[in-house]
């Protein structure tokens, strides 16, 4: 796949979040990843029941919300037929401390760009400040029109941490962030549902939801909230230095479906009566192309499919 994860290190001062140093999903060449194992580093993972707070920045149609709402919705619920979205995060069982239960919470529109068309990453840092804090990640996703510093460059999404009181170390909270690249770099971050800029021309795959730049939200946002949990505040799994560590689901970059390799995401399902491909259901008969994790019992990349 055309995309590689990295972190990156923001200073910010006041009561401003720091962001992780960690977590970006990085942009690179197309290479094949020798075998991997994520060391635990002994810090607080996120579990037990965790609040999403959504922030809109921009113009999303109300069926563009509702295909990431579903895919949220889906990861735990278990009214989906086999294999499911739910199935999916379960992995994220297996690393210490038990389950992460995904609930949304509040949901901001910012529908009239309060900051602009083009966010710094301390801006991101302060939308994602207005939702609450507690038990929570609060995800700021930006509409297509939408530029944000590193967007495409190198990253198609990221996460990190801050304090909502910098003398208080309890008030510590997670947030995440994600584009739509349809129109500023879908060959990137929208991959395998658009040819990719680089590496083996292979044949796009047809997105699940009729939306590339959605779909590819969905595999940017699944990226980002499974390094969230995993990986809260640098010191919870990955592999490699922490200023560029590879996470849950980094670690197995351009995996959808067995048989992977560099430019070939992997035998999927396909839809018969749409043609679109996909590797997990969901909730609301919804379909999605979910990455592969890394299982740390199997110390495999796990695919649905």
């Amino acid at each position: 796949m055309s995309s590689l994860y990295h972190f990156t290190i923001l200073l910010l001062i006041s009561t401003l979040p720091i962001p992780s140093s960690a977590t970006s999903r990085k942009l690179a060449a197309l290479v094949q990843q020798q075998p991997l194992t994520l060391k635990y580093h002994n810090g607080p993972l996120l579990k037990g029941n965790l609040t999403l707070n959504l922030l809109w920045y921009g113009n999303f149609s109300p069926s563009q919300r509702s295909i990431i709402l579903d895919f949220l919705q889906s990861l735990n619920s278990p009214n989906a037929p086999p294999p499911s979205a739910a199935s999916w995060w379960q992995t994220t069982e297996k690393y210490k401390g038990g389950t992460s239960t995904l609930v949304l919470g509040t949901q901001i529109l910012d529908e009239n760009y309060s900051l602009g068309k083009s966010l710094t990453t301390s801006q991101i840092i302060s939308l994602v400040s207005k939702a609450p804090h507690v038990n929570s990640i609060n995800v700021v996703l930006t509409a297509a029109d939408v530029a944000v510093d590193g967007f495409c460059m190198s990253r198609c999404g990221t996460h990190g941490s801050g304090f909502s009181n910098p003398k208080d170390k309890q008030s510590r909270f997670a947030y995440a962030w994600v584009g739509n690249p349809v129109s500023q770099c879908p060959g990137q971050c929208a991959w395998p549902f658009h040819q990719p800029i680089f590496g083996p021309q292979t044949p796009p795959l047809v997105a699940p939801n009729g939306d590339v730049g959605v779909d590819g939200m969905v595999i940017n946002l699944a990226t980002v909230l499974a390094g969230t949990v995993t990986n809260p505040f640098d010191d919870g799994y990955f592999q490699g230095p922490a200023t560029a560590p590879l996470e849950a689901v980094t670690a197995c970059k351009g995996i959808f479906g067995s048989g992977a390799y560099p430019g070939y995401a992997g035998s999927v399902l396909v839809d018969k009566a749409t043609g679109a491909s996909y590797n997990a259901n969901a909730v609301n008969g919804r379909k999605y192309l979910l990455p592969a994790m890394w299982d740390p019992q199997t110390s495999t990349c796990k695919t649905l499919v």
